[in-house]
């Protein structure tokens, strides 16, 4: 069995593409971290202000330690804000305030893209840090039976990847529609930052559905040659 497959040079580029989409972000979140919002509202502020006009007073707002590392908590049903979102005015820390709140609506009204999302998250963060052990015990071992039992993990892991898409897509959507209704965005200079922190963020996680399914093709093709 051969360990490189014909899709390595396609992950090698995704891997450079990913981290440069790491890197706009970097910059895209610094430049408008440093731009004051029109209304003067912490991170924290908009969240509590999105989620008491949805119905979600119940749901708190917690700062949590980290840089970008700001999520929704669907088993705790909590905000969790980042240092600097939490209590900076900022335009980024708007939108990624305002971003997790859409999460809390959609675990709100079911979304079922969030529910599934929610239920493979376990299981799979478990498989998936088998999957790469048994692809190589597969092809080391000449044990095909292993090697398609990674196959079948790394095709779970893309199956989440891809159901994340229209998660997060649609959080950065709810998001931006209520800034805009609201009047919190205030101007035009700041529902364009908001917005290029929104996409940044979401390309993401376009190029980790990239590089799952380039993975995934790669340990298809090793496994079906191998047969």
């Amino acid at each position: 069995m051969e360990f490189l497959g014909p899709y390595t040079p396609l992950i090698l580029i995704i891997l450079v593409a990913s981290l440069v989409i790491q890197g706009s972000l970097t910059r895209t979140y610094r430049r408008w971290s440093g731009v004051r919002n029109p209304r003067n509202l912490t991170g924290e502020q908009v969240a509590r202000m999105m989620l008491d006009a949805n119905g979600l007073g119940h749901v708190p707002v917690n700062a949590v330690r980290g840089n970008l590392s700001d999520h929704y908590d669907p088993l705790r049903k909590t905000i969790n804000l980042s240092e600097g979102v939490y209590s900076v005015p900022s335009v980024a820390a708007m939108a990624i305030a305002a971003h997790e709140v859409g999460h809390a609506i959609q675990d709100r009204v079911r979304m079922p893209a969030l529910v599934a999302r929610g239920r493979m998250a376990v299981p799979l963060s478990l498989g998936m840090n088998l999957a790469p052990l048994l692809v190589m015990a597969g092809i080391f071992l000449q044990l095909t039976g292993l090697l398609w039992l990674g196959v079948v993990l790394f095709g779970a892991a893309l199956l989440f990847h891809l159901v994340t898409l229209p998660v997060e897509f649609d959080a950065s959507r709810r998001a931006l529609a209520y800034l805009n209704q609201t009047g919190l965005s205030g101007s035009p200079e700041a529902t364009s930052g908001a917005r290029s922190v929104l996409t940044a963020a979401a390309l993401t996680y376009v190029a980790g559905f990239a590089m799952a399914l380039a993975q995934f093709l790669n340990i298809f093709s090793i496994a079906r040659n191998s047969a």
